[in-house]
């Protein structure tokens, strides 16, 4: 795993405990930090896979983790045992003195903006930090490398990956982590000259201070999680500050299809740093034939970012090439599940806002739409791009009556279905060959399935059923 020399002998708070918050703590106590671990979920406080040693059951003595938060909730933190390890204390921060800690470290997944742990924090004087900017402090004990931040409302998973199979296609060691795949901070450290390409959502980078990115990507911003932000505004100012963090002569590649993001690629080359910069232009005319999973104008920008980045990395360009045809896509974004009887059809369950849609829509000719959910919007206007391409719509889910109503008199029919079995069974019925049957539902998915991947999965479950 990865860890910091720096965090020996300090304490961390760390509140959530899912698959990052339990690589950190283990990555902190394997460094010789102290710290006090709390999830609001007792399973996940019970879970933790770490046998650590603590005073109560005798030096030397392993503790299992069924009984962590009983043996170490009230104990006070440990000297280090012969081993070099120090005891976890399972406790609410919220019910401690922060006083002299070294940071709190917090999933993006806690709101800052109405949690109170922010508050008691600052009154302490302790930093809110995440995981990200843990890996950030332990960059210097690892062997040289690079690191590739990836942010933007849309597209950034894909474009992550893509940068990561190019970098494995040309022989360059390289992991991905942040907001996709394994945390970061429970991974293996790379060899010397290799890749951490991370994928940075706008939380992420809200809880991160001196990551400074080699090569810096922003995609695109469009408006999405304002439930967490100050207004459009802010959210934009938090993509922002990954370029904030880099030193100058390190990489800049920002996408330049809408004004926010534009307005940043301007912040980037006022700051002194315009031969850091490379704009990726919208509307850019690329032959996409040979690269089957990187389809419509969307993927034409992920491309374009991954290919500026990989040229950063001094990547050549027949390994460039191998990389974008080979790359077989990612689940849930405009992956194609099954092709029945000449008819596509296509898991887009990633495509939680409508910003996000129009690109798929624009992917395909003639597309019967599976669309609904809990709605982040009571408009589909970023959708119009696409409606051209739209054979059929078919609503599902709690926002299914209004985007009912506010595709009447587009020019196509839309099916009132309410599940995602009706509307597979009706689209599929309705669609000829050579047409296209798209999940993407500019939605959340909760109020109907655990989360996005599970809405796909149910998809592909019902295509695979389909006579």
């Amino acid at each position: 795993m990865i860890g910091s020399t720096a965090w020996a002998g300090k304490r961390f708070a760390v509140l959530g405990l899912a698959r990052s918050g339990a690589a950190t703590v283990r990555a902190l106590v394997a460094s010789g930090a102290e710290v006090t671990a709390w999830d609001s979920d007792e399973g996940r406080r019970n879970d933790l896979p770490l046998p650590f040693r603590g005073e109560g059951r005798g030096e030397g003595q392993s503790a299992g983790a069924g009984d962590l938060s009983s043996g170490f909730a009230t104990s006070p933190l440990p000297t280090l045992s012969p081993e070099g390890e120090r005891a976890l204390v399972i406790a609410d921060p919220l019910t401690i003195d922060l006083t002299g800690f070294a940071g709190v470290v917090v999933s993006p997944g806690v709101p800052l903006n109405t949690h109170p742990i922010a508050a008691q924090a600052k009154a302490a004087g302790v930093p809110v930090i995440g995981d990200i900017e843990l890996f950030a402090q332990a960059r210097a004990d690892l062997p040289p490398h690079k690191v590739v931040g990836i942010t933007g409302t849309n597209g950034k998973s894909t474009t992550t990956a893509l940068i990561h199979h190019i970098l494995q296609t040309a022989g360059v060691p390289s992991l991905m982590g942040g907001n996709i795949g394994l945390p970061i901070l429970g991974q293996k450290p790379l060899p010397e000259g290799g890749v951490y390409v991370l994928e940075l959502s706008s939380y992420q980078i809200d809880l991160t201070q001196s990551l400074d990115c080699d090569v810096a990507v922003l995609l695109n911003i469009t408006p999405d999680h304002l439930d967490r932000y100050d207004g459009f505004d802010a959210y934009a100012a938090s993509k922002a500050r990954l370029f904030a963090m880099q030193s100058a002569g390190h990489a800049a590649i920002v996408g330049i299809g809408d004004e926010a993001s534009a307005g940043i690629a301007r912040q980037v080359a006022r700051a002194g740093r315009a031969e850091d910069l490379t704009k990726i232009a919208p509307g850019v005319c690329m032959d996409q034939s040979r690269w089957p999973a990187l389809q419509g104008p969307h993927n034409a920008q992920n491309a374009l970012a991954a290919i500026a980045a990989c040229e950063a990395l001094g990547i050549g360009n027949a390994a460039i090439d191998a990389g974008l045809a080979s790359f077989e896509g990612l689940p849930h974004r405009t992956r194609t599940v099954a092709i029945r009887n000449g008819v596509r059809f296509v898991d887009d369950s990633k495509a939680t806002n409508p910003e996000s849609v129009a690109p798929a829509l624009r992917a395909f000719d003639r597309v019967h739409w599976i669309l609904g959910g809990v709605a982040k919007s009571d408009s589909l206007e970023a959708c119009r791009p696409g409606f051209a391409h739209v054979a059929a719509a078919y609503t599902i889910g709690e926002a299914g009556p209004l985007f009912e109503r506010l595709l009447s008199g587009e020019g196509f029919p839309v099916e009132a279905c309410g599940t995602l079995d009706v509307a597979v069974a009706r689209a599929a019925a309705a669609a000829h060959p050579n047409e296209t049957v798209l999940l993407s539902p500019a939605c959340a998915s909760f109020d109907q399935f655990a989360d996005y991947a599970a809405r796909g999965e149910a998809f592909a479950a019902l295509v695979e059923k389909l006579a």
